[in-house]
């Protein structure tokens, strides 16, 4: 069975009604890269380039102060109440929330079962242990291409984590498309360990940071919101990586019917820079996708030079085997031959080869004969210890060119060229419909 079969059977037509375009997208893409037969990371580890398969949903990880919001937010986002919330420091790990088929909550070595990219987490002493996955079926917003990682409780003082905490956050932000930096505007914005891990976070991806005063409903009036929102913004730039213009921060806050509120909320914007991110994630994806097919394509045919230029090498290598070893032995044979005609009459030779055998024999080793009597009688051993040792000088060389390079098989070769029809005829071709699907939701189809 192909691989395009496979991945068609992967997506059965089920999946298919209940997916959104752009999860649909993204899902057989990352099929594309992991098909165990022709997927391009097999494809590609054949020709010596490590892949990475593209994940199905983007990673959003959540920091700030206890008490700051990111539990709510996420509940009010899936719109179901898979965390705990409250005044206390509910959250003392890390929570993974996705969506799935049945509502389940998992702990440690299950969670990175399911995550896989998180098991370099395991080298953080203890943290295993607070790790765990909450699985939701809500299809609210974009929730279904959306992961969620929400943080500890960040605090100052006293606390100590059961785990190097900055470490596993700060690794967390490498994977992380966006990282929401809650400010609690109630006495805890200005959390110290918060500020120092926004910093380092800045330096390694700025871009991937957004800065919110959540809670913002309960900060007073517009002037006491206004002055929080100044005294984050001054302590955010002190810090030399955080002392940039146009500096961001929205107010949001969890919107209930029956509380009326005077104060802008923003949390729409944070639903749209998700919405933009993920747009971005498939169209990045796609261009990679591409690149990717291209990149192992050209590797491809670099390998199939490379294999072409070795069976020329080797061709040469041997003929020149064959022409030093002739050499080599060719030299103790006349040498051999010639003692032999002057050991023994020519009588003796015509009882063996007769007298036609015995004249072309003679004719044959006339220059060897010439040469032997213009050496001195004095210097006949000399001349035939150089004479032997030029022969073992030809059969060494003749010895090290029997190194040849190696080569495929007609097997190997066969199943890489079909890899690169593959990639270039199936892959790449997948690709420019999935783009066209992509861009027929905001196009319309006379303009593609």
């Amino acid at each position: 069975m192909s691989g395009r079969m496979k991945q068609r059977r992967a997506l059965n037509p089920v999946d298919l009604a209940t997916l959104s375009v752009n999860e649909r997208i993204l899902r057989e893409c990352h099929n594309l890269y992991v098909d165990p037969e022709n997927g391009l990371v097999k494809v590609a580890s054949n020709v010596g380039l490590n892949l990475l398969a593209p994940r199905k949903k983007i990673i959003v990880m959540l920091i700030g102060n206890h008490s700051a919001g990111k539990s709510t937010f996420i509940n009010w986002y899936i719109e179901e109440h898979v965390q705990k919330t409250g005044v206390a420091i509910e959250t003392q790990g890390f929570t993974i929330v996705t969506s799935g088929r049945k509502r389940e909550s998992l702990t440690g070595n299950a969670t990175l079962h399911l995550f896989p990219y998180l098991k370099p987490l395991q080298v953080i002493s203890e943290v295993v242990d607070y790790l765990g996955t909450e699985v939701s079926t809500s299809k609210q917003k974009k929730f279904s291409l959306v992961t969620f990682i929400d943080t500890p409780g960040l605090v100052d003082g006293e606390m100590v984590y059961p785990f190097d905490v900055d470490k596993a956050i700060l690794w967390l932000g490498d994977i992380a498309d966006l990282t929401f930096v809650f400010f609690d505007p109630i006495g805890q914005a200005l959390c110290k360990r918060t500020i120092d891990l926004v910093e380092k976070l800045n330096t390694r991806h700025g871009d991937r940071l957004r800065f919110y005063l959540s809670k913002a409903d309960e900060a007073g009036d517009e002037s006491d919101r206004q002055k929080v929102m100044m005294q984050i913004v001054q302590e955010l730039c002190k810090r030399p990586g955080l002392n940039k213009c146009g500096f961001d921060m929205p107010t949001i806050y969890i919107p209930l019917s029956n509380k009326y509120v005077r104060c802008i909320n923003q949390i729409d914007e944070v639903c749209k820079d998700i919405e933009k991110t993920i747009n971005q994630t498939i169209q990045n994806m796609l261009n990679t996708l591409e690149k990717d097919c291209e990149h192992v394509a050209e590797l491809i045919n670099a390998r199939i030079e490379e294999d072409n230029e070795a069976k020329t090498y080797n061709f040469h290598a041997r003929s020149r085997v064959i022409l030093l070893g002739l050499a080599g032995l060719f030299l103790p044979f006349l040498l051999f031959l010639n003692f032999m005609v002057s050991s023994f009459s020519k009588e003796f030779f015509h009882s063996f080869l007769g007298q036609n055998g015995t004249e072309s024999l003679y004719t044959c080793l006339s220059p060897v004969r010439g040469f032997w009597q213009v050496i001195p009688n004095d210097y006949h051993f000399t001349a035939l210890g150089i004479i032997l040792v030029v022969s073992i000088m030809f059969l060494l060389l003749a010895r090290w060119f029997t190194r040849l390079k190696p080569t495929m098989n007609r097997k190997e070769r066969r199943n890489l060229l079909e890899k690169r029809d593959y990639v270039q005829n199936t892959v790449k071709v997948k690709k420019h419909h999935l783009y066209q699907e992509y861009l027929e939701q905001s196009i319309t189809e006379q303009d593609l």
